[in-house]
């Protein structure tokens, strides 16, 4: 079955008219699904009754289903979405003050098992589709009362680079103006390091940023935390960063969880600015969130002398807010209610 988020507007067309309809009507359910926010055919009122008819028997809007909707204190919003296959996936809304900020998924799982991350500890089970990502964004704005959602992030479950051909469908989905229409500046892409991937993305013209995950100064401390650096260390995914920021004139951010006593000391954040000299980028400062592992978040004093280590030394640093925690939503909690993987709270069975 097709389902029309999933489909770039030129494909919708090609797809009516391969069946006898003329291409305006495809724009009427484009205008439908992404502006008015339906969610069938039925509601569609100015398509021809036996159009809507055939859609509803043979297409979707999208496929996802929401079983459980989590908010927690400070705003935020965590949805659980049922795949069509019975696999879970999660999405965070996060309310700031100017905006509303969605975190999707790309994958089932993760194949990249990193130390501190509860969706690494559930293994990987499969790849997204571009109409599951997308669908993720409208349920997302659907849940959003004030419809004030206007930025995207690829954060939430999966590493993104790995599902390359969806990912980028599903940007493109998100960008173009007679789908959802976001600005590429609002829109960021997450990695834990794929080199070849990175210097892809640089060249498919799409204008979002890129954010990487270091989360250790040095190779050895890398590869304990995120076993991908044994296959791409630290400086071939620099290397490739700068090689983004190069081509695309975009900042790129680096994301480093900090945890209480391995990778917070001062020295490792002079180490840290060291490796990223002359890299137009930024640091996002992520404090641990309980997760997976036997880590725990530094004191407060310790993360501001790491920050002033680095702007000391000329490095651009933000701390990333993270919402949700006590609903398992925040930064490296999302596993799908999965126990023992970040929220053993939540069962979507």
């Amino acid at each position: 079955m097709p389902f029309v988020c999933g489909l770039l507007p030129h494909e919708f067309e090609q797809l009516l008219s391969d069946r006898g309809h003329e291409p305006y009507r495809a724009r009427q359910v484009l205008r439908w699904v992404y502006q008015r926010g339906a969610r069938g055919f039925a509601d569609m009122s100015d398509l021809p009754q036996a159009l809507r008819d055939e859609l509803g028997r043979q297409a979707a809007v999208h496929p996802l289903t929401a079983v459980a909707r989590r908010p927690a204190r400070d705003g935020g919003v965590k949805l659980v979405l049922r795949l069509p296959d019975g696999a879970h996936i999660e999405t965070v809304i996060m309310p700031y003050p100017r905006r509303r900020t969605a975190c999707i998924s790309s994958q089932v799982g993760c194949a990249y098992g990193c130390a501190f991350c509860a969706t690494g500890g559930m293994g990987f089970e499969r790849d997204l589709t571009a109409a599951e990502i997308v669908g993720q964004l409208l349920l997302a704005r659907a849940d959003d009362d004030e419809r004030r959602l206007s930025n995207v992030v690829f954060m939430g479950m999966g590493e993104p680079l790995a599902n390359y051909d969806a990912l980028v469908k599903a940007v493109r989905i998100i960008l173009d103006p007679a789908c959802l229409g976001f600005g590429a500046r609002h829109v960021a892409i997450s990695t834990c390091g794929l080199p070849p991937e990175m210097r892809r993305l640089a060249r498919e013209g799409l204008g979002v940023h890129l954010a990487v995950s270091l989360n250790a100064p040095d190779d050895d401390l890398r590869s304990r935390l995120m076993p991908v650096n044994r296959r791409h260390p630290l400086a071939s995914v620099v290397a490739a960063a700068r090689d983004f920021a190069a081509h695309t004139g975009r900042k790129v951010a680096f994301e480093y969880c900090l945890l209480a006593g391995v990778n917070d000391a001062p020295a490792q954040a002079a180490a840290l600015a060291q490796r990223l000299r002359g890299l137009p980028c930024m640091v996002n400062l992520i404090p641990y969130n309980q997760a997976r592992g036997a880590f725990a978040r530094p004191a407060p004093a310790v993360m501001r002398a790491f920050r002033a280590e680095l702007e000391r030394r000329g490095v651009e640093v933000a701390v990333r807010r993270s919402f949700g925690e006590e609903v398992a939503a925040a930064c490296g909690q999302l596993a799908a209610g999965r126990p023992n993987c970040g929220d053993s709270r939540l069962n979507c069975d």
